[in-house]
């Protein structure tokens, strides 16, 4: 039986904005089916995602690599927009990729053996502290301002920057406010003053 038939006899699932789809570390008991929406993955905190690995927009298979090596799941899923899946059970698939040619299986276990590294260390990379993590972004875009302090001056949304942090919108905002209090950096809006840019470096580890 091939992928598409196990698929087509599989349920239709839906799901609203928010809801869980996958956990991380969780045993794996069958693979999911992006069949519409859009899927965020990273690091859940109650029901909230606190530290964002990326995005995956349907048509797609979510944690495939840790289906075909029989491995926990590397990290959360949260439907982004309201969701359709279909769960294949996991036997069936491993069933399926036992009959392929061994050509096909060795293919399939290097390149999931890679993608699943490779997952592995971007979830290590969330784990960072995201204070360190900010404070390295800070001192990555600073520039010279006035009376050769520095600066950065943002010229993305705070959502866009979150992102390439790995970190939710609200986490940013969080540490920008604790960096205040600190007195490592100040001011608001589309620029900031670095005003400990050594404290930054302790911060960030560099």
């Amino acid at each position: 039986m091939s992928l598409v038939e196990l698929l087509h006899q599989a349920e239709l699932q839906s799901f609203g904005v928010g809801e869980r789809l996958l956990t991380r570390g969780h045993p794996l008991t069958d693979i999911t089916y992006l069949v519409q929406g859009s899927v965020a993955l990273g690091m859940v905190q109650g029901s909230q995602m606190v530290q964002r690995l990326g995005r995956v927009t349907s048509p797609a298979w979510l944690e495939l690599a840790s289906a075909v090596l029989n491995l926990p799941l590397t990290c959360d899923a949260l439907a982004e927009t309201p969701v359709d899946i279909k769960r294949v059970k996991l036997g069936l698939f491993r069933q399926w990729l036992e009959v392929q040619p061994l050509g096909v299986q060795e293919v399939m276990r290097d390149l999931a053996r890679s993608q699943h590294q490779l997952a592995e260390l971007s979830v290590s990379r969330l784990a960072m502290d995201a204070q360190a993590r900010c404070a390295d972004w800070l001192l990555h875009h600073a520039q010279a301002g006035d009376r050769e302090s520095l600066a950065v001056q943002f010229t993305q949304r705070k959502r866009q920057i979150a992102e390439q942090l790995g970190i939710a919108p609200e986490t940013l905002s969080r540490v920008l406010r604790d960096l205040r209090e600190r007195g490592l950096i100040k001011g608001r809006g589309r620029v900031l003053s670095l005003v400990d840019p050594g404290g930054l470096r302790l911060l960030a580890g560099t």
